[in-house]
């Protein structure tokens, strides 16, 4: 066999191989109540919840805690998982722009404490209202009068 075909079949091993180890550390979506069963279990991995933030019947956000001034690297709201759940969810960091825009909310993260009953963010996905929706425009005949 000739050394190039060697070399061409390592290469194709370690590709192989990279694949295969960054496809099994791949994080899950899944729910809050899934997210601690897996925390009682001692799986400490990075999972996605998808949510949306809790809000009162006047559409405002409803739990959200943050106060630059005492401490800008905490930032604490609640989101409603797929399931209906709310969980307390808090954030080592600023409070991302807009953040009361969005419609979805998807947090990476585990879930932490004595009761697993804090889940812990490391990375928040903000899906917001796309400027590129098409609006409704209500347009009125003018009349003109000779």
């Amino acid at each position: 066999m000739k050394i190039s075909h060697i070399i061409v079949l390592v290469v194709i091993a370690v590709v192989i191989g990279i694949i295969v180890s960054t496809t099994g550390n791949a994080s899950q979506y899944v729910t809050f109540s899934e997210a601690k069963a897996l925390a009682e279990q001692g799986r400490n991995n990075q999972i996605h919840v998808v949510g949306t933030l809790q809000k009162n019947e006047m559409g405002q956000i409803v739990g959200m805690h943050y106060d630059p001034i005492k401490d800008p690297n905490y930032f604490e709201f609640i989101l409603i998982d797929n399931d209906q759940k709310p969980q307390r969810v808090v954030y080592s960091n600023p409070k991302p722009a807009d953040f009361e825009r969005s419609e979805q909310v998807v947090i990476i993260g585990k879930m932490v404490g004595e009761k697993k009953d804090t889940f812990l963010a490391s990375k928040i996905l903000m899906k917001c209202p796309s400027k590129y929706q098409e609006n409704e425009f209500e347009i009125k005949e003018a009349s003109i009068k000779p």
